[in-house]
């Protein structure tokens, strides 16, 4: 793997964890919104990564074996979306109110979700010190020839 590769793979891990970032901020933001309706009501999403694996060339000049090969990255493969069950609460005079006198609430965890905020903040921060290491170590590069 080279050098300039870094960029390539902490660039694809600040992508995923920003995306990521997006879909806290989006459970957060609708964690307390109601329906009258299962059917109607915000779930909670997340993210599914999956690491991209380098190709190989020539098959030689390798540090890894087939079964060790090494990442170029990180892809987000989708979001999905929570089947914990939604919480009813039994309020009659909610506008929102259904026949029975339930409003369903979404099935974010706000605890959960500020720990993945803070595992995601996290996350793109060390990305972000590893291409800045990269630079440092590529411009001491150049100045090994004065």
């Amino acid at each position: 793997m080279s050098l300039s590769q870094v960029f390539n793979i902490a660039g694809s891990g600040m992508s995923a964890q920003s995306l990521r970032l997006n879909t806290v901020a989006s459970n957060i933001a609708n964690a307390e919104t109601v329906s009258s309706s299962v059917d109607e009501t915000y779930r909670a999403r997340n993210p599914v990564f999956a690491t991209v694996f380098s190709q190989q060339q020539n098959g030689g000049g390798s540090l890894f074996t087939p079964e060790h090969e090494a990442g170029s990255g990180v892809e987000v493969r989708g979001i999905v979306e929570s089947d914990a069950e939604l919480q009813p609460r039994y309020q009659p005079d909610h506008p929102m109110a259904d026949e029975q006198g339930y409003v369903f609430y979404p099935n974010v965890n706000v605890v959960e979700e500020m720990a993945n905020m803070m595992s995601a903040s996290r996350s793109y921060q060390t990305n972000v010190e590893i291409m800045n290491t990269a630079k440092t170590m590529l411009q001491r590069v150049l100045t090994l020839g004065q």
